[in-house]
């Protein structure tokens, strides 16, 4: 297996083309994450670290957008917000995509000119975006204070200071969207994905160092090390198998003689992945269990034994905030699911083309045992979703740092897992074009035929 894998990490490099796009693709990315460590202008770097330190936004929606961005939030750099704002543009849109039949047209029959209009009204929708959060984040960054001092570097007006970081911020958003499509069209994989990916998986490394300083010191036994790591690959592994678990439907095409050729009488198959929403349900729980959070960080003096109360009961590590959370995950994969796979569509393109699933009769019936099929197998992927969303709570109930356990699930491993294999299958298929072994046996990324 180590010696196969060589051998195609080797193949890569020999194929033009495909070294052009990584070399490419790599290069963009470095450029992302440089961005990330830039600060906005007329801020004071060292008032900064001191103030962020004192904050306690680390479960809020402003921790949350740190986790997407690489920790660009917390270091008031001009690439901020990330990509966020055109993945929030991107879902407002799919979601009105939904409900009005003016975009759902563009999506189904608009074609090329649809699509192409779609994208730019998401485009618009960022820059809208953008300029709200950007003012947010300059009002968040006013709020923060270190002994009395505020983060503005002197001679800074807050008007100027406004102003100017609204526009970095909307800028640099449209910048990184910009880099993400070049990705996408001259790299390897897709650009925004890659994007997120590269901003979770920069700290990794330094939640891996804070494990090893636990050691190091002693506050951490070798061994219980050794159990943490060997669990954290466990549960990745079951996470890449359920990400890939499919339900096939078998269906049939009738035979049918177009001139003096025959077409149609064979079988394909409908492939219905058990998680089909993906890692959105967890983003929109997420975001709505960080807003008490958000909302307690601007009462930090607050000595009211019912505002104490609810903070302990939506702290992260707390049962109430698990249950909820697990609960609206539940929801939220239904309910997405909903919004991006209709049966009735489905049923009414096989009937168009002479398909039908073996013993079912075609038109609302199909529609009914489509709908059956998927409302079966979301439930437990919907369950799966929850636990795996909850389980850094629980590890860091047992000790383990929270940045380290972002990593044992939750919206992280889910991108991670995801963006991986995705971009992995790209490469994989450049290799099978020209003939070369891909990175498993047989040829293919297992879990990836058909």
């Amino acid at each position: 297996m180590a010696t196969q894998l060589r051998e195609s990490f080797r193949n890569i490099f020999k194929i033009e083309e495909l070294r052009i796009r990584i070399l490419y693709t790599l290069f963009i990315l470095f450029i992302v994450r440089v961005g990330a460590h830039i600060t906005l202008p007329g801020i004071d770097t060292t008032i900064l670290e001191k103030a962020v330190a004192q904050s306690r936004s680390s479960n809020t929606l402003f921790g949350l957008y740190d986790l997407f961005v690489g920790g660009a939030f917390s270091n008031a750099a001009i690439f901020a917000l990330g990509i966020m704002p055109y993945i929030s543009s991107s879902i407002v849109i799919q979601l009105l995509g939904a409900v009005f039949p003016y975009f759902q047209k563009l999506s189904k029959e608009g074609g090329e000119e649809g699509r192409n209009k779609l994208n730019q009204y998401t485009r618009y929708g960022t820059v809208l975006i953008s300029l709200m959060q950007g003012w947010g984040v300059s009002q968040y960054l006013l709020s923060l204070h270190s002994d009395g001092q505020t983060i503005i570097a002197d001679g800074t007006s807050e008007f100027v200071f406004v102003v100017s970081t609204v526009i970095v911020l909307t800028a640099s958003t449209i910048f990184i969207m910009w880099l993400g499509e070049r990705v996408t069209e001259r790299g390897i994989g897709n650009g925004i994905s890659l994007i997120i990916f590269v901003g979770i998986i920069a700290q990794f490394p330094i939640s891996l160092w804070e494990e090893f300083q636990l050691v190091a010191t002693g506050n951490r036994g070798l061994i219980v090390e050794m159990i943490i790591l060997v669990l954290m690959f466990f549960i990745i592994a079951g996470v890449v198998m359920v990400t890939q678990g499919t339900r096939r439907i078998p269906v049939q095409y009738a035979k049918r003689v177009v001139g003096k050729r025959m077409y149609g009488g064979v079988t394909q198959y409908i492939p219905m992945k058990v998680i089909a929403a993906g890692v959105m349900p967890i983003i929109f729980a997420q975001a709505i269990m960080f807003i008490p959070s958000t909302v307690f960080t601007f009462f930090p003096d607050s000595d009211s034994a019912f505002m104490q109360t609810l903070q302990s009961h939506f702290s992260y590590t707390s049962f109430t905030y698990s249950f909820i959370y697990a609960v609206l995950i539940v929801f939220f994969t239904y309910f997405y699911t909903a919004v991006i796979f209709n049966p009735k569509d489905v049923a009414d393109n096989m009937q168009k083309q002479g398909g039908f699933i073996p013993g079912i009769r075609p038109g609302k019936h199909t529609s009914d045992f489509i709908d059956g099929v998927l409302t079966k197998i979301t439930l437990p992927g919907s369950i799966f979703l929850a636990i795996i969303a909850i389980l850094p709570a629980f590890m860091v109930r047992f000790g383990v740092s929270s940045n380290f356990a972002s990593f044992f699930g939750g919206t992280s491993l889910l991108i991670i897992v995801g963006v991986a294999l995705d971009t992995l299958q790209q490469i994989e298929s450049h290799l099978l074009m020209r003939h070369y072994d891909g990175f498993m046996k047989g040829g293919k990324i297992r879990g990836r035929r058909g």
